[in-house]
């Protein structure tokens, strides 16, 4: 757009082209006066000259070396900058890297914890055993591990009914299974029964699986004992007559006793397995005769 040039209320414009031809021929002009100073300073047009660059070309020149200095400093913030921002990118993929390693050394490190656990649980038993990790869950059920996959199956001598043991007690045993995984269903799903003995008294009693009751309160279930010397903190491992578990493997210890109609008592198991964080168990794959250390 052409300059707009305002005299006594009245507006003209100064076409494009001769502005350009000013700025050009007065470019040119400080040109020669430039390349000539020499010779201008020892002639007669000495002061004047002077006088027009004290008053014309001095100012200019500070302002477009200021403003050069400007632009100058701007670009090497720009560049300080830029090279900040690359260096905050690189340091940010190396504390991922250094997360994600961290967190594999965690992991390691508990699962490390967990195996030396196990192999103290192996060797109390006296059990031919495998280690296997949880692989999934049953989906769309509470967050309780009832029903689970491990990654070991048929391919590593898994058969149908084989003992689960974690935390130094009893998880379940194995239901389904393929070449290598297998379906574990454990002792507090529901309508799951297992013969448990009370050590202390060497009776047998019924328990049961009850999720409603472990979501409440983190126990499971007994019923059926004839004897009124049951207390609470008592041991019971499963029984010798149970179908489907070992002998001797710790279920939990009585955690509330009531009485029923017909004398016997019922009441309530914590299991000695944590059934929510459930991650490497051991498979009891051919059982020898119990025998606690």
């Amino acid at each position: 757009m052409s300059p707009v040039i305002r005299r006594n209320g009245e507006e003209f414009t100064v076409p494009s082209k001769y502005l350009l031809s000013i700025l050009t021929a007065l470019c040119i002009v400080l040109m020669l006066i430039t390349f000539n100073a020499d010779k201008i300073n020892a002639g007669p047009l000495e002061g004047p000259i002077n006088a027009f660059a004290s008053v014309f070309m001095m100012p200019l020149q500070r302002g477009i070396t200021t403003v050069g200095t400007k632009i100058k400093n701007t670009a090497d913030r720009l560049s300080e900058i830029s090279r900040l921002l690359d260096e905050n990118e690189r340091l940010k993929a190396k504390v991922d890297e250094l997360t994600i390693e961290n967190s594999k050394l965690q992991q390691d490190k508990y699962e490390l914890i967990e195996f030396r656990e196990l192999k103290e649980l192996d060797d109390q038993y006296n059990f031919d055993t495998v280690a296997a990790k949880v692989v999934a869950k049953e989906p769309g059920k509470c967050k309780w591990y009832d029903s689970f996959i491990i990654n070991k199956g048929e391919d590593d001598g898994l058969e149908v009914d084989m003992n689960i043991l974690a935390d130094g007690g009893l998880v379940g045993r194995i239901i389904k299974l393929g070449p290598d995984w297998a379906q574990v269903r454990t002792i507090i799903q529901d309508d799951n029964n297992v013969t448990g003995t009370v050590l202390s008294l060497k009776k047998n009693l019924n328990v049961s699986g009850n999720l409603k009751e472990y979501d409440y309160s983190g126990n499971i279930t007994f019923s059926r004992f004839k004897d009124d010397k049951i207390a609470l903190g008592d041991s019971v491992v499963t029984s010798s007559i149970s179908e489907k578990y070992i002998p001797g493997v710790l279920i939990g210890n009585i955690s509330g006793i009531e009485n029923e109609p017909d004398n016997t008592k019922k009441g309530t198991i914590t299991p000695a397995v944590d059934f929510e964080h459930l991650d490497i168990v051991l498979v009891v794959k051919n059982p020898k005769p119990f025998k606690q250390k």
